[in-house]
């Protein structure tokens, strides 16, 4: 007896389960709008407190704490709405002088500190040379310590070489960011040592291979080593106030700290300048995500 045509009654019997294609798009339409309502809340949560900053710094400062309790729409929205907090921050507490001395400082932390970073990366990296391995241990074992576990001692230190109220001062503990190095160093040992032997072969030295090589292909990472070396002395609160008495000189988060006194405070006031301080690290990182974007895109290209 032949068997030739007829069918398998175990896949005559078996039931359909590739769901209508109608179905499937309900239900992927509504997985989108669950996920976006999901997204919205979450941004809300986390938008909710810049946007209590900022108008509670467009009120009297007496009634950012009054408006807390109960709570009610005025904790949020002012019943009187005024300038005077940025009028008292940009006059006399000469606030506009601190944001630029700490703009000053973290840029010149920056440039100065990428320009010692990646060699420093770059001999851990490509240069063989006894203790190379101790060096880099030293390293990685100083950016682990804590800065204010020093930061007393050698602030007697700079007062003793005369470098308390100075820029260079504040400039130079900044400087030396081990973990930038340690950053630079990861991503230089990513790239292909046959790019390196072919540049020797060629004539070229240590200094243009860096320079010519390692630097173009590491954009991204010196943009984020910049970033770690600049939120660093951006947000330095503890070494400004060991080694800077002069009014002059001081960096914005010292000029937050001198809208309260012992007897007075003013959160109106405290709270326009926290703004104004989070809005410079917003902006660079808004002006440079293109970088962070085009470095995932093409980290799977070979």
């Amino acid at each position: 007896m032949t068997t030739t045509g007829l069918k398998s009654p175990i896949g005559a019997m078996a039931p359909s389960v590739v769901p209508p294609s109608g179905r499937i798009d309900i239900q992927h339409k509504l997985m989108i709008g669950l996920l976006t309502v999901l997204a919205i809340g979450v941004a809300a949560t986390f938008t909710l407190p810049a946007l209590w900053m900022l108008l509670g710094s467009l009120r009297p400062g007496s009634q950012v704490i009054e408006s807390v309790s109960p709570l009610s729409w005025h904790t949020l929205i002012p019943n009187t709405w005024t300038l005077e907090n940025y009028t008292t921050l940009f006059g006399e507490l000469r606030f506009g002088t601190s944001m630029a001395n700490s703009l000053l400082v973290a840029f010149a932390s920056v440039i100065i500190g990428l320009a010692l970073s990646v060699p420093a990366a770059y001999a851990l990296t490509v240069l063989h040379f006894r203790g190379r391995e101790f060096v880099f241990s030293l390293l990685v074992i100083g950016f682990m310590i804590p800065f204010e576990a020093i930061a007393i001692p050698l602030a007697q230190l700079f007062t003793d070489w005369g470098l308390n109220n100075s820029y260079v001062g504040l400039i130079l503990p900044g400087i030396g960011n081990g973990l930038a190095i340690f950053n630079m160093r990861q991503f230089f040992q990513g790239i292909p040592v046959s790019l390196r032997e072919a540049a020797v072969i060629d004539g070229a030295s240590d200094l243009r291979i860096m320079t010519r090589i390692y630097v173009p292909l590491s954009v991204t990472t010196l943009i984020n080593s910049g970033l770690l070396i600049f939120l660093a002395q951006w947000s330095s609160y503890l070494w400004p106030l060991l080694i800077i008495s002069d009014e002059a000189k001081q960096v914005a988060p010292i000029a937050i700290a001198r809208t309260y006194t012992d007897t007075s405070f003013n959160f109106g006031q405290m709270f326009g300048g926290a703004l104004l301080i989070s809005i410079v690290p917003a902006v660079l990182l808004f002006l440079l995500q293109r970088f962070f974007a085009q470095s995932i895109a093409t980290s799977g290209e070979k």
